[in-house]
C-alpha cells in the first residue's frame, strides 16, 4: 500500500491523459473553476441516477463519477475519493496484468 494519500487533482489529470479525447475534454471542462454549480448539480444527479442501477440505461458506475465531481468542491470528500480512485486504478492494473498472463499462456499452447 502507498505511504502517502493520493492527490485528487493529480489523479484527475492522469485520468484525463488516458481517456479518449471526448471524455478528457468533458472532464477538463467540468474541472474549470467557475463551474462549481454545474459540478454540484451533475454530481448529485449522477448519484441519484445510480440508485436506479437496475434499469438498462443507468448503472452503478454513475455513483463514483458523481462522488468525483462533488469531491472537487467538497474538501472532506477529497481524501476518501482519492483513495477510492487509487484503489480502482490498482485493481484495473492487476486485472490487466492477469489478463495478459492468461493471453500469453493461451498463445503459448497453440
Amino acid at each position: 500500500m502507498q505511504s502517502r494519500t493520493p492527490d485528487l487533482d493529480e489523479q484527475l489529470a492522469r485520468l484525463q491523459g488516458v481517456l479518449p479525447s471526448y471524455l478528457a475534454k468533458t472532464i477538463h471542462f467540468l474541472r474549470a473553476p467557475g463551474l462549481r454549480w454545474l459540478r454540484t448539480a451533475t454530481g448529485i444527479l449522477l448519484i441519484l441516477c445510480s440508485l436506479f442501477w437496475f434499469l438498462p440505461i443507468v448503472g452503478l458506475e454513475m455513483f463514483p463519477l458523481g462522488l468525483m465531481l462533488l469531491a472537487i468542491d467538497i474538501p472532506f470528500l477529497r481524501g476518501p475519493v482519492a483513495r477510492l480512485i487509487d484503489w480502482i486504478e490498482q485493481a484495473v492494473i492487476r486485472m490487466m496484468t492477469a489478463w495478459e498472463a492468461v493471453g500469453a499462456r493461451v498463445r503459448g499452447t497453440r
